[in-house]
């Protein structure tokens, strides 16, 4: 597990006084402002954030030492990290997805499918992208991955039968 999860990211300029648009990634969105200061990946660079208002396809915000349009859109890309001890706890059948990203994957009867790569919201659920012999995308539902044990590194699953 990592010390640091991503919470959101900079999605680029809004407005002319330096306002940033920001994409959270938290369940409750404006919750990105509660778990500052954030930093870059790296920890190279600090910024408190102050919402502003709700903007299409994300929040406004001014960040600090961002006071110029061309402030702004340097950031563009840049992602928002936040401590892992000022974030809530999780109940035991949520995760973070920085922890489940390199465990590895066995199905049910203990053969090896590979390690998680990436996980994908497109709206209708997460979806676990699996790296073995070839790519798997399950669905991270409790069917088709009944466990996810973070102690030992390892997710069980029961993928769907496939069509071929």
């Amino acid at each position: 597990m990592t010390d640091k999860i991503c919470v959101g990211a900079i999605a680029g300029a809004f407005g002319v006084r330096g306002e940033v648009r920001l994409k959270s990634f938290c369940t409750e969105p404006a919750d990105i402002a509660n778990y500052g200061p954030l930093t870059t990946e790296d920890g190279k660079r600090s910024f408190t954030v102050k919402l502003t208002r709700p903007v299409t396809g994300g929040l406004g915000a001014r960040v600090s030492n961002v006071n110029t349009r061309e402030d702004a859109e340097a950031l563009r890309g840049i992602t928002l990290w936040a401590s892992r001890d000022v974030l809530p706890s999780l109940p035991d059948d949520e995760f973070y997805h920085a922890d489940l990203i390199g465990l590895e994957v066995v199905d049910t009867g203990g053969q090896v499918l590979g390690r998680v790569r990436a996980i994908f919201d497109h709206g209708a659920g997460d979806i676990l992208e699996v790296i073995g012999k070839e790519q798997l995308l399950l669905p991270f539902t409790r069917a088709v991955v009944p466990t996810v044990d973070l102690k030992a590194g390892r997710i069980v699953a029961d993928p769907p039968e496939s069509d071929e």
